[in-house]
């Protein structure tokens, strides 16, 4: 084929509602913007879960669920504002095809498109302010401000890591208003005696309130006994979840399900250790809730369905194991097994063909 032919061809898929891959001459249609919220020549999803979109949560399946990249987009939010949006239930997910990523069906796409003061009312609803700010919409002083968040009067929903790699808290703004409305005792004069009575200037509140909300949104997202167990467990360190799960096939099947209480994980091994001191409870009263609801959904998950062992295939193809690390750990459990099922040592030939 020519240059002028390939071109010529280009013009008239063009004007048909087609599109010509000029290296290859292969047409494809191109679905109309329209209602799609797709930029111009952008290609249109065929099928679902087919492409690199689909697998980056870009794209649209089957059953017309949209990811969070192109959920975000046609709600006109950034990204760190749709995630904050679906944690605080303002955007309604559904659970991906497959115990994929969860996705936005179209209907709650539209829902909110045609909600009054959209995009603006959806936007300050997840909009989330700092020190400064947060004290300015409260009326109050920035140290007047922290010594409330750091007793627990307010909490944050939200952190990052400055270029100092310090921890910088964020509220929702919404939230500080209506503190500051409902209680005006937080922000004229003293501080009452009795609200701050029991409060060590040195407790600070912020990590475990962060903590016991992020735990919460998870819990709202997920319907399986397991995954739920897994999310309350997850703030606990590997002592507690030991003494709890005594099983070390449950406590590899809980380690496989917990969810990240933040994203995305640091690199550098200073900004992991700072944010990894954020993420287990580490207050007696706060360890002792979170034992306590452990050892309530770990119930009700054994009651559902036990945990998958190492022997079945399933299990094996998924990686479930004993959490010993190692192949020397995992041989001391073949041993252990079969000492205890009354078995020659591994390797040794069956009873029946010694001798």
């Amino acid at each position: 084929m020519s240059i002028s032919e390939t071109r010529t061809g280009a013009r008239n898929a063009a004007g048909s509602g087609a599109r010509t891959d000029v290296r290859s001459g292969v047409r494809t249609s191109v679905r109309s913007e329209a209602g799609s919220g797709l930029r111009s020549g952008a290609p249109a999803q065929v099928g679902a879960g087919s492409g690199a979109g689909a697998g980056s949560g870009a794209g649209e399946d089957a059953s017309g669920g949209l990811g969070p990249i192109r959920a975000a987009r046609e709600l006109h939010l950034k990204r760190g504002e749709f995630e904050l949006a679906t944690q605080l239930g303002h955007i309604r997910t559904e659970a991906g095809t497959g115990g994929g990523r969860r996705r936005v069906s179209r209907w709650e796409i539209e829902r909110l498109r045609t909600a009054e003061g959209f995009p603006d009312a959806l936007r300050e609803r997840v909009r989330t302010v700092g020190t400064a700010e947060g004290a300015a919409l409260m009326s109050v002083s920035p140290g007047r401000f922290t010594r409330l968040a750091r007793a627990g009067f307010v909490a944050p929903v939200t952190f990052y890591l400055n270029r100092y790699r310090t921890v910088v808290w964020l509220y929702l703004a919404d939230e500080l208003r209506a503190c500051a409305t409902r209680d005006p005792r937080l922000r004229l004069g003293r501080l009452p005696r009795g609200l701050c009575a029991g409060v060590d200037e040195s407790d600070d509140r912020r990590p475990r309130n962060w903590r016991g909300r992020r735990i919460g949104h998870l819990l709202h997202e997920r319907e399986d006994p397991w995954e739920r167990t897994a999310v309350v467990g997850c703030v606990l360190d590997a002592a507690h979840l030991a003494e709890l799960v005594r099983d070390p096939y449950e406590r590899a099947y809980l380690n496989r399900l917990a969810p990240p209480l933040f994203r995305p994980y640091p690199e550098s091994e200073a900004a992991r250790s700072a944010v990894g001191r954020l993420l287990l409870a580490d207050h007696p009263d706060e360890i002792a809730w979170h034992r306590a609801s452990l050892e309530t959904f770990l119930a009700q998950a054994r009651r559902a369905r036990p945990a998958p062992r190492a022997e079945e295939p399933t299990a094996r193809a998924e990686g479930v194991g004993p959490p010993l690390g190692g192949p020397l750990g995992g041989l001391l459990t073949r041993l252990r097994v079969r000492r205890e099922r009354g078995q020659g040592p591994v390797g040794a030939a069956p009873p029946h063909e010694r001798g």
